[in-house]
């Protein structure tokens, strides 16, 4: 972070300073929430969880570097006492984003956002210094402690923005207002707490709303292909810019074809040129994560072969996200285990055909969560799918929502061996241990409270024998 003084820290958060004899010392290190991310200078921040309190590390961390304690009450060590921790966190984020006028790009949507936001960050970092969010931390908490990582170095800051309601995201912005807001689809996913896919437009669409208008810079980047997310132009004044595989997009793709590994390979058309582009990620769902990545770098001044060799390069950075690796006895293990929706089930589906062809293919899935009333239909879409691509076996891990997997794929005409429910993560591993051959492609893919990447971390141990750890 940039050097703050706990005494314009206070300011900001509008908080009372205890035991800290010096408020000019300043805040130099990281600020962190856990304490063993602390180091010289830090500032670390008390939250008060279910199970674990932050206060209660307020000696350690000050003995390992912290110049002090972001909490809700005194802990004895120098500390900033505010009535609200998060929120008081988000006021420092936002000081520190207006102070900074870095740049700053957000992007929200039911599905791709994190695999979207890694493309992003790979290809601008080609032009200047970027800052981005680790992983998935988009919430209330994630998305200031990496917003607060910007130095005065940072040109761009990418920022993942989720949302479980209305509101959320109007909030986030709030925090960190965007010049340039990307919205990438209105899916599935959470569609039980939200109550439909018209509440989650509703949501996903405060982002645009919250930028300033075309003549101050503000760009909405917008999804052609998407019903619900090209209707947000008219709730927004900044400019838009489309992207998609429509004719009517801004930057597009043509020519799309997937290599013979499941590699997406196009034909990249912007406003200020066209050039080739053949990924290192797998499967065609990542063609509009590309093209939304392009139209964001189009729209901050790079050429569309600069944007071409940046995303023909770029990889995956975030864990368990279509992880592709080989076993030394040439079973292919696709750990996408990270999280699943409904959107993201099929285009996983979709890769691994893509990728198995000629060889035989095995989808191990698990239940798709926050479905809601949509779950059933859901989950039997999903195994109905997997007999239409002819995946050769369909394993279904878990209960009820497994239970509806294998039910579909029952009722699409898997009758035989084709598809098989089993009740835990060690039953799966059981069955693929006896019955997988060279040269067989076995994709994991589950909500991550299901804990498949487990599955896919026991399949690689070739030669062991380990049990998987309960979750």
């Amino acid at each position: 972070m940039i050097a703050l003084s706990l005494a314009e820290i206070a300011s900001v958060v509008g908080g009372q300073t205890y035991d800290i004899p010096d408020p000019s010392v300043q805040v130099t290190g990281p600020v962190v929430r856990d304490s063993r991310e602390v180091e010289p200078g830090s500032l670390f921040v008390a939250f008060v969880g279910e199970r674990v309190d932050g206060h209660d590390f307020a000696d350690q961390v000050v003995r390992s570097g912290a110049a002090a304690v972001l909490g809700s009450r005194p802990v004895g060590v120098p500390a900033i006492v505010v009535d609200d921790v998060q929120r008081a966190l988000g006021a420092l984020a936002r000081h520190v984003v207006r102070r900074l006028g870095t740049t700053l790009v957000a992007l929200t949507g039911s599905a791709g956002k994190t695999s979207t936001k890694d493309l992003i960050a790979q290809v601008l970092q080609r032009k200047a210094p970027t800052v981005f969010t680790p992983g998935s931390l988009n919430n209330e908490i994630g998305l200031p402690l990496t917003a607060l990582t910007a130095t005065d170095e940072t040109r761009f800051l990418v920022l993942e923005m989720g949302a479980r309601g209305i509101g959320h995201i109007r909030y986030l912005t709030e925090l960190t207002p965007p010049r340039i807001g990307l919205v990438l689809n209105v899916g599935s996913a959470h569609i039980g707490e939200f109550g439909g896919r018209e509440q989650i437009a509703q949501a996903k669409g405060e982002l645009v709303e919250s930028l300033p208008p075309e003549a101050e810079g503000g760009v909405a980047v917008l999804n052609a292909d998407d019903p619900y997310v090209r209707a947000m132009a008219s709730r927004t004044k900044a400019k838009v810019l489309f992207f998609g595989e429509s004719d009517e997009a801004d930057v597009r793709a043509e020519n799309v074809r997937l290599t013979d590994s499941g590699q997406p390979s196009f034909r990249l058309l912007t406003p200020s040129g066209a050039s080739d582009v053949t990924m290192r990620l797998y499967g065609e769902h990542h063609v509009s994560n590309a093209l939304a990545a392009a139209a964001v770098a189009h729209e901050l001044g790079m050429s569309a072969e600069e944007i071409a060799t940046a995303l023909s390069e770029a990889g995956s950075l975030s864990r368990w996200r279509m992880e592709v690796t080989e076993r030394p006895d040439g079973v292919t293990i696709v750990n996408d285990a990270y999280n699943a929706n409904p959107e993201s089930m099929k285009a996983a589906l979709r890769a691994l055909v893509a990728m198995g062809k000629g060889r035989r293919t095995w989808a191990v899935l698990g239940k798709m969560a926050e479905l809601g009333d949509e779950a059933l239909a859901e989950h039997d879409a999903v195994g109905r799918l997997a007999v239409r691509l002819n995946v050769s076996k369909l394993v279904a891990v878990g209960g009820r929502e497994a239970a509806w997997l294998q039910l579909g794929a029952y009722n699409e005409g898997s009758w035989g061996e084709e598809s098989v429910h089993v009740s835990d993560a060690q039953a799966a591993v059981d069955l693929l241990r006896s019955e997988l051959r060279p040269g067989d492609v076995v994709l994991v893919k589950a909500s991550r409270s299901v804990g498949l990447e487990a599955v896919a971390q026991a399949l690689l141990e070739t030669g062991t024998e380990g049990e998987v750890a309960a979750r």
